[in-house]
């Protein structure tokens, strides 16, 4: 075995081009939001022309009212809710919390917890195709969600390939900057998630769609298809952005690396750690000499140095005893939320759609806004109508 990163982990996955894959139907897209309502645009867009149900879950610059108001005037069937409203024991408090919580990799950041709300409401409602779809990604051709749809009666999860801007941790964006070979793995900017996956959650941590993307000790069987586009941003802005994402970065590529080799998380312990933290900080070490050496503007060298700097001291600080203690964790974590998911589905055996799971989750009336869209038979329009602080 040699602990190493590896550049590509494209062989992990099926590969299925969009043609001549039976299509199926998408139950909902949920788009968890931080953005005004403008940045929905594109989801809603991709909603209305395939017909499908959106989920908005709204925070920061975003609110349950805005983003409904902006569905219901493309005429979309939606509910937006607000999260800061919310009981935050709606999800179960995870391990993996309690790990990090008093260091500095804590992760000050709702996108997990808006996923996971997502997967139990889509349990409660009663649906067995989602999409996850953030607010900064395109779909040029939306008839390839009813291609993903379709994989997932043999794939759990289906990523739409990314050709924007690569999705990379900034350490690995720097890697390709300055010259040397990097790959971009599926996530959950654009990720279709069947009933089978639900039992799955979203740890709180950097490339947490990575993790959500395993079964306890493996890779659940994993495919990608169709297209999306990531809009470009600039990874090298603040350096603690490089620092925020080390840890998670150093995990999930320790993990996948292991996969890589046909290897399973049993050989995850701390010698091979050990090795694995000595070749992360050989290859940071080594992306600041290519940088400095590039032909790159002098202003965008020096924020790549000052990004890779931050990364590297603050891997300085993860210990081989701490990545087998997150480890274990998580899959204390694991075992926790497929409870969570099995008594939902025994205490609610069926679902009966987004009202009735909303009602038995407990989301307060103040916390929605729904744009209820309903097709009148025989008639050539759509009625619309916009509830603020109401059910759909």
């Amino acid at each position: 075995m040699n602990p190493r990163q590896h550049e590509s982990h494209q062989d992990l996955l099926a590969h299925f081009d969009t043609e001549g894959v039976p299509g199926a139907a998408m139950d909902a897209i949920i788009v968890p939001t931080g953005r005004p309502a403008a940045y929905l645009r594109q989801a809603i867009a991709v909603a209305k022309e395939r017909d499908v149900f959106l989920l908005l879950l709204c925070s920061l610059r975003s609110t349950a009212s805005s983003a409904a108001l902006e569905a219901k005037s493309a005429g979309v069937r939606a509910l937006a809710i607000d999260i800061d409203l919310l009981n935050p024991g709606l999800v179960p408090e995870f391990a993996t919390d309690q790990v990090l919580r008093s260091t500095r990799f804590r992760r000050q950041t709702d996108t997990s917890f808006k996923r996971n709300l997502g997967l139990l409401i889509a349990v409660l409602a009663g649906w067995k195709r989602i999409l996850f779809l953030d607010d900064d990604i395109e779909l040029p051709n939306p008839a390839d969600l009813d291609v993903a749809a379709g994989l997932l009666g043999e794939y759990p999860v289906v990523g739409l390939a990314n050709v924007g801007m690569p999705d990379n941790s900034v350490v690995c964006h720097a890697i390709r900057d300055a010259g040397q070979k990097q790959d971009t793995f599926i996530g959950g900017g654009a990720l279709a998630v069947g009933e089978a996956a639900f039992s799955s959650f979203f740890p709180n941590i950097y490339n947490e769609d990575w993790f959500f993307l395993l079964d306890g000790m493996r890779l659940r069987p994993s495919a990608t298809t169709g297209t999306a586009v990531q809009k470009d941003y600039d990874p090298y802005r603040d350096p603690r952005r490089a620092r925020g994402e080390e840890l998670g970065d150093t995990l999930a590529e320790g993990v996948f690396g292991l996969f890589d080799s046909h290897l399973g998380l049993t050989h995850a312990d701390r010698p091979y750690w050990r090795e694995f933290l000595a070749d992360r900080r050989r290859i940071i070490r080594d992306t600041i000499k290519l940088v400095r050496s590039a032909p790159i503007e002098a202003g965008q060298q020096a924020r790549m140095v000052d990004s890779l700097r931050a990364a590297i001291g603050r891997s300085e600080l993860i210990t081989p005893a701490l990545c087998v203690r997150y480890l274990h964790a998580w899959q204390q974590d694991c075992v926790r939320w497929r409870q969570r998911v099995t008594d939902l589905r025994r205490d609610h055996h069926g679902g009966f759609g987004v009202e009735h799971a909303v009602e038995a989750l407990g989301i307060p009336l103040e916390a929605q806004a729904g744009a209820d869209v309903r097709l009148n038979p025989g008639a050539t329009h759509r009625r619309t109508m916009l509830r603020s602080g109401a059910r759909v």
